[in-house]
């Protein structure tokens, strides 16, 4: 039984067990994309490499035998770039959206496409769910957006772009009229408190998911109601104000405190609250110079003075956001600052190093080539946007249905789960380090529960094990020669022909997207 040293710890394993096998009895991870026990390696992905004294190139950890006295590191800096450059060549050759082109423009980055397969479904609660995890006024913004979201729409290649907006509306609204509305699970209380400034789209947002967080909030308002601009500012015939309050309502039924008729510089000071309050988020709406010199930050270019990732202002534990640091007047863009800003505000309460919200990873396939719309036309309904005939204006159960039924689903049904884009985002690759010749976008639909887009495969041969497996008579293979090799089903056949007993397998096998759930 041999032993060796991984990162300078000894650890003993037993004959032909690979250093993967001694890291893992470590608790030390390595990341592996082509590899799953007892199944045979394949090498191909080379994210696994590790540095082994005495060798003069790395080496895959899920294939390299270890042996007596050998010294293993997994984590260096060497390592590291490895890794990441073996990612990035990954992605070079990588054909798909993981995210939507409508989420990856809309400014609260919603994911759209979830939510459109739930309302297609009839699977309301999942779907206003989905929509109040990035925002927290759908109602009100399904009245008023300007509708970003379907400027990314791929489907305007083809026809018109979805109704995105009408169907967040009909969503929030459907969640509105039930007799219980959605209400989020809030974290016990941390014994935290934030004060917010200004009860505006920006600072309701923000008070939502601070409060989800487990922060107590109060938020501070000069006026006699809630709701900024949206209930001073927007027309009543753009937005009724019941809607408004019933969202309102909802944000107040967390345990939000709204303190109405107060005015801050002049009945409540900044040092009050920073005395009070264990952080400040000022969201105040469009601010003057002197307002800026009356809570004593410091004046930007647009208003108040901010880091543009955290939220950050010149005074310790106050942040920022909405139109009290924006030139542009939008209700979404305020209310994605104050869900921005409460992940910032978390991690100074939590005195963590404050970073401000993760960007996701993703990446593009771009402008489509000849033919390709067609692909994606396959699985969708052909016909055309649908006006509303609803209340108002709104979408009536059999249009929304309808409606969702005209999504392409540009988005990867395993965004949450691949291992691809989980790597990518911890190593920092950058999608387009390396240039390759673009392949052509292709599904394969045919199968009841899978999708198979081999523009999403790595080549790793996982589920042509898994198949052989189970005995399918016909399987899947490699095709092609080279950096063309490919896994496809052999003699042109269908993945439903292919994958009669062993299809699921296959799915949870895949690192990748190329083979998912529809």
């Amino acid at each position: 039984m041999p032993k060796l040293f991984i990162d300078n710890r000894e650890v003993e394993v037993n004959n032909g067990a690979t250093i993967l096998d001694a890291a893992g009895k470590l608790g030390i991870e390595i990341p592996t994309m082509c590899f799953l026990k007892d199944y045979k390696p394949s090498t191909s992905c080379m994210v696994c490499v590790v540095k082994v004294e005495g060798m003069a190139s790395l080496v895959p950890a899920c294939a390299t035998v270890a042996v007596e006295g050998m010294r293993v590191e997994s984590s260096s800096e060497s390592v590291y770039q490895a890794r990441k450059a073996a990612l990035e060549l990954l992605l070079s050759d990588h054909l798909g959206d993981c995210l939507g082109p409508c989420q990856m423009i809309c400014l609260a980055g919603m994911n759209i496409p979830l939510m459109i397969r739930q309302i297609a479904g009839g699977k309301m609660s999942d779907a206003i769910e989905t929509v109040k995890k990035d925002i927290a006024l759908p109602a009100v913004l399904g009245r008023i957006c300007p509708k970003p979201c379907e400027r990314g729409c791929r489907r305007g290649v083809y026809d018109q772009a979805v109704s995105i907006c009408l169907l967040k509306r009909y969503v929030a609204d459907v969640d509105l009229q039930s007799e219980k509305p959605y209400m989020p699970s809030c974290k016990s209380t941390r014994e935290k408190s934030v004060a917010i400034v200004g009860a505006g789209p920006a600072g309701l947002a923000a008070a939502y998911y601070l409060q989800q967080a487990g922060y107590s909030c109060t938020v501070f308002d000069e006026h006699e109601k809630p709701g900024g601009m949206l209930q001073y500012g927007v027309p009543e015939q753009e937005l009724a104000r019941d809607v408004l309050d019933k969202e309102i309502a909802l944000i107040e039924k967390l345990n939000v405190e709204f303190k109405n008729g107060i005015r801050i510089g002049t009945d409540l000071s900044m040092a009050d609250l920073r005395r009070d309050f264990d952080a400040v988020f000022v969201a105040i709406g469009q601010v003057k110079p002197e307002d800026v010199d009356l809570f004593g930050l410091e004046e930007g270019k647009n208003g108040i003075k901010i880091d543009g990732k955290t939220y950050q202002t010149n005074m310790p534990g106050v942040f920022a956001g909405g139109d009290a640091v924006h030139k542009r007047k939008l209700t979404v863009r305020a209310v994605a600052d104050g869900k921005e800003a409460a992940v910032s505000i978390g991690q100074y309460l939590s005195g963590d190093s404050v970073t401000g919200a993760v960007k996701e990873f993703n990446t593009r396939i771009g402008k489509l080539q000849n033919g390709e719309i067609e692909q994606f036309l396959i699985s969708c309904d052909k016909a055309g946007r649908l006006e509303p005939t609803g209340k108002d204006g709104a979408f009536t159960d059999n249009q929304a249905c309808q409606e969702s039924a005209r999504c392409l689903h540009c988005d990867c049904r395993k965004a949450e789960s691949c291992k691809l884009k989980q790597y990518a985002q911890g190593h920092e690759a950058k999608a387009t380090r390396y240039k390759s010749q673009r392949r052509i976008f292709t599904q394969e639909l045919q199968h009841t529960d899978i999708i198979y887009e081999a523009g999403k495969c790595i080549d790793c041969g996982l589920c042509v094990q898994t198949a052989a497996r189970a005995g399918e008579e016909l399987g899947l293979t490699f095709v092609g020669r080279g950096f063309d090799v490919r896994v496809a089903v052999p003699f042109d056949r269908s993945i439903a022909l292919a994958l009669k007993n062993s299809a699921k397998q296959c799915v949870k096998t895949c690192p990748t997207g190329a083979l998912a759930f529809k």
